[in-house]
């Protein structure tokens, strides 16, 4: 049972981010992205207005924070020293930070943005104001494929997000309010995780529950990103779920289409086309496939089965600390900008959401199973039953 990244696992990170600087003419790497920080150092915070600044040289890590941090960050066995300012805006938060590279004797940094970026209102000067800047986007890049022990966590993920929607299975019935089964359905499941992994859960919330299960239903699932509705269930609602639990930083995804009480010969239509459409995208992928094969794959499918005009997003995506990473299971991805002609193809360690919907005028239908590719192929991650039978509640 993975609950934890190794250690050594950051210990590679830092010397990956290394080595990439040993081939730029920069003294330092600098990051503002609370996900990169998180993955090198594995210091997790809430990006807010107040920036956070990594620095890696080829033999020190330092971190600028702002007050509120430092007992956090202080005990991180891999960060070397901590600066710190008091607040935004009065701290003056990338003058320190400038002050914290000059201290290194660092006059050019490689660093993922020119800046802290502006959430919460924050506006402030560039890094480059005071030294000479060029950017990079090595984590992002890095955070592709995953290492066996990033797939063992998501793996977990996939276990708790699948106890966590058999409670929904369970709590669901006609009367009941979608919100509330959620609720129910998520702080169950999160009680079960917590009993059970004890010290050796990794915390990741605040004051929410590790695990969350929800769903949208009736007329909101036509809209892919539907909100729940202020009605109670009624027989033959479709109800669009899904399903996740915190492991680690690391996320699964579990979709499903159900139905309350029962199914009419439409909802069965389309949805039968659904579940074949994700079949087809699972069944495409493998190491070495092209990535826009597989979205293409599918709406070749669509196409056959004329219901094309009821589709309205692409395949999927990677997963791991973000809920959505690149690559993106799109047929434009090969021909996209950033996209190398090397990274257009699918290698083992990435892992994908595979979630093709079609949306009626009246319901949405749209599974989504999370799958790792492999050396020799790809492992289902999530579990949850797939066909219709399975699939009917209350």
């Amino acid at each position: 049972m993975a609950t934890r990244l190794p250690a050594f696992e950051f210990d590679a990170r830092l010397a990956e981010v290394r080595g990439r600087l040993a081939d730029t003419e920069a003294d330092a790497a600098a990051f503002f992205g609370a996900t990169s920080i998180e993955y090198l150092t594995g210091f997790h915070h809430i990006q807010t207005e107040r920036p956070v600044v990594l620095a890696v040289t080829d033999d020190r890590v330092e971190i600028t924070v702002p007050r509120l941090e430092v007992e956090r960050v202080e005990p991180n066995p891999r960060v070397d020293a901590v600066h710190h300012y008091f607040d935004y805006p009065g701290g003056a938060p990338l003058r320190t930070a400038a002050e914290m590279l000059d201290g290194l004797g660092v006059a050019s940094v490689a660093a993922d943005a020119d800046g802290a970026p502006g959430v919460m209102g924050y506006r402030g000067p560039s890094l480059s104001e005071f030294l000479d800047v060029e950017t990079q986007s090595w984590v992002d890049r890095m955070r592709w494929e995953k290492t066996d022990a990033e797939v063992d966590l998501i793996r977990e993920s996939a276990e708790w997000a699948n106890l966590g929607h058999r409670y929904l299975a369970d709590y669901t019935e006609v009367g009941a309010h979608p919100a509330t089964v959620s609720q129910r359905a998520s702080m169950d499941a999160s009680r079960a995780m917590l009993d059970t992994l004890g010290d050796r859960y990794a915390v990741r919330t605040r004051g929410g529950g590790p695990v969350h299960a929800g769903y949208i239903s009736g007329a909101e699932t036509a809209l892919p990103h539907g909100h729940t509705p202020n009605e109670r269930l009624s027989e033959g609602d479709v109800l669009v779920t899904g399903a996740s639990a915190n492991v680690d930083g690391y996320h699964s995804e579990l979709e499903r289409t159900m139905f309350v009480g029962d199914y009419t010969d439409e909802q069965e239509h389309y949805f039968e086309l659904m579940l074949e459409a994700q079949t087809v995208a699972i069944d495409a992928l493998g190491p070495g496939v092209p990535v826009a094969d597989v979205d293409r794959a599918v709406n070749d499918y669509f196409d056959e089965q004329g219901v094309r005009e009821y589709a309205r997003h692409h395949v999927g995506h990677n997963i791991g600390l973000g809920g959505h990473e690149p690559p993106y299971v799109d047929e434009g991805w090969g021909e996209y900008d950033h996209v190398d002609e090397g990274d257009a193809t699918m290698a083992p360690g990435q892992v994908y959401t595979i979630e093709p919907g079609i949306y009626t005028d009246e319901y949405g239908y749209r599974h989504s199973d999370t799958v790792a590719i492999t050396e020799t192929g790809t492992e289902r991650l999530t579990f949850f039953p797939r066909d219709i039978d399975s699939n009917v509640v209350g």
